[in-house]
């Protein structure tokens, strides 16, 4: 069991747990490298082009994006990052072609994407104990309730915040702020359960929220001034330490 507790903030039952999406509630990695593989055979197929070509022009277009939009949800954007590529091939703007690389990429992204094990059960245990949930998420609000509503999380989960909503990403706190006025609890009662240092973790004890981190390869792990209250590798370790406390009955808590 590889959940392990650095804080005695985990002592008393939260009254809300708040949840990032991206590589929390699904390992982001497998899904993306199948989802940019499709579309770098579509680019290279229509416009004739080598995979470096490819490769080169979209590492330089996703740069430019982020530096220009900085910490904000179009920052993220795979429809702004294929029309810049599709520019940087030495084209003019493709923009029947940039909307069908998008579409490759969501597309297969979704096919692709696997929650973690045990993800919906753990809600739905916190659920049953009466506890507040919520989601705070980088990226555009469309996408992200796409992904939630394809996961069949829509109906679990009490809140959702994007960084669309909120204007900037985390750490900064606007979506924490939002988040804790949607849920009406304080920060001492609230936990945050999370995959990135800086956005997560950090985020989360700047505003005073107790940090679990979910750990999994290509995870950097928090440590020092961004160790967390907590950190564990399987939804499954959640359910058994909220069963051991005693703030769940298994016997009313149906999947």
């Amino acid at each position: 069991m590889s959940l392990k507790i650095y804080s005695d903030r985990l002592k008393a039952i939260p009254k809300a747990v708040i949840f990032d999406t991206d590589n929390t509630l699904y390992h982001y990695n497998p899904p993306h490298a199948a989802a940019m593989t499709a579309v770098e055979k579509k680019a290279c197929q229509i416009l004739g082009i080598q995979s470096a070509d490819f490769q080169e022009a979209f590492a330089k277009a996703r740069s430019e994006t982020k530096k220009r939009l900085g910490a904000t949800a179009s920052s993220h954007s795979r429809l702004l990052y294929f029309q810049r590529t599709i520019e940087y091939l030495g084209m003019r703007t493709q923009l029947l072609l940039t909307l069908d690389l998008e579409q490759t990429y969501w597309r297969t992204f979704l096919s692709e994407v696997r929650l973690f094990p045990e993800v919906r059960e753990f809600v739905q245990d916190l659920k049953s104990a009466g506890i507040k949930t919520a989601i705070i998420t980088d990226l555009t609000a469309q996408l992200q309730f796409r992904k939630i509503i394809y996961f069949g999380l829509d109906d679990v989960f009490d809140y959702v915040v994007t960084s669309e909503e909120a204007g900037l990403d985390k750490p900064a706190p606007n979506a924490f702020n939002i988040a804790m006025e949607k849920l009406n609890t304080t920060t001492d009662e609230t936990w945050l359960i999370g995959d990135n240092v800086k956005a997560d973790i950090q985020g989360a004890k700047s505003f005073g929220l107790t940090a679990l981190q979910k750990l999994h390869l290509g995870v950097d792990r928090g440590t020092g001034k961004l160790l967390p209250d907590a950190s564990f590798s399987h939804f499954t370790e959640l359910r058994a330490y909220f069963k051991k406390q005693g703030w769940i009955n298994p016997l009313k808590h149906s999947v």
